[in-house]
């Protein structure tokens, strides 16, 4: 146990420069602040240093992702205390504790579903989520870490439908941005976009569709041994089942390969 409170949208990163693990999560029993803890792996163990606040709002889709260059976590998030908007903040790992910087906004406007990763080929975090503010659209955009603070670039559009369930990975073998997303303006499908991140910019290929039902509660992580990225959802339209799709980043597009 980290929290001996209930805790909701959790998310975790790997710092390696401290070799600890970094937990960010909304604490429903502190005012559903957004709070997050270091923890050290020792074995098959773990143990826990102090939770942070580092949001005194309700925080929600908390996205922690590591930033190889700056050294530093980055943790971006819906700001329920201050209309909802998309924020991130910085923080460093030192010990078993987490400082931080000042919260910054990317998106002033409600964005949900939000992720973050880290592109070290340009050494950039990207931001994905739903811009609520923008009919519900798919958007991205870049941040570049400086000392404890994070700047960012233009909005970007990467779908122009309704979208939800929005989850990304950086492609180590391509350089690439690998997005998934739920896509409501083609009846809930499952649809992935490759974006290449240029400066504080970034752009998109052509979407490509790797299961055509609904999906919800989707994943995606990078296989660096097999340079495939991996795809987990729930597939409505086959009872509710956990499945897994691999795909392959060639340029600008992906290629999938049989659902499991």
């Amino acid at each position: 146990v980290f929290e001996s409170a209930q805790v909701q949208d959790v998310g975790a990163t790997f710092d390696s420069n401290s070799n600890k693990v970094v937990i960010a999560y909304r604490d429903t029993g502190n005012s559903n602040q957004g709070t997050a803890i270091v923890g050290t792996v020792s074995g098959s163990s773990i143990s826990f240093g102090t939770p942070v606040v580092y949001e005194t709002g309700e925080a929600n889709f908390n996205a922690p992702v590591f930033d190889s260059n700056s050294n530093k976590v980055v943790i971006a998030y819906r700001d329920a205390g201050n209309s909802s908007h998309g924020t991130a903040i910085v923080g460093t790992v030192s010990g078993t504790s987490i400082s931080f910087g000042s919260a910054v906004v990317f998106e002033t406007a409600e964005a949900n579903y939000i992720s973050a990763v880290f592109d070290s080929n340009s050494n950039k975090v990207v931001i994905s989520y739903q811009d609520n503010g923008n009919s519900n659209h798919g958007t991205s955009i870049v941040g570049t870490v400086s000392g404890t603070s994070i700047s960012f670039g233009s909005h970007v559009v990467f779908n122009s439908g309704a979208t939800e369930w929005v989850t990304s990975t950086f492609d180590s073998n391509s350089n690439k941005v690998a997005v998934i997303f739920r896509d409501d303006g083609n009846q809930g499908y499952g649809t992935a976009i490759v974006g290449t991140v240029s400066g504080t910019s970034i752009s998109f290929g052509t979407a490509a569709v790797f299961e055509s039902a609904k999906i919800f509660h989707t994943s995606i992580t990078f296989d660096s041994n097999a340079n495939k990225v991996v795809i987990a959802y729930q597939d409505f339209a086959n009872f509710k089942y956990g499945t897994v799709i691999t795909g392959k980043v060639s340029g600008t597009s992906i290629s999938f390969g049989n659902p499991v």
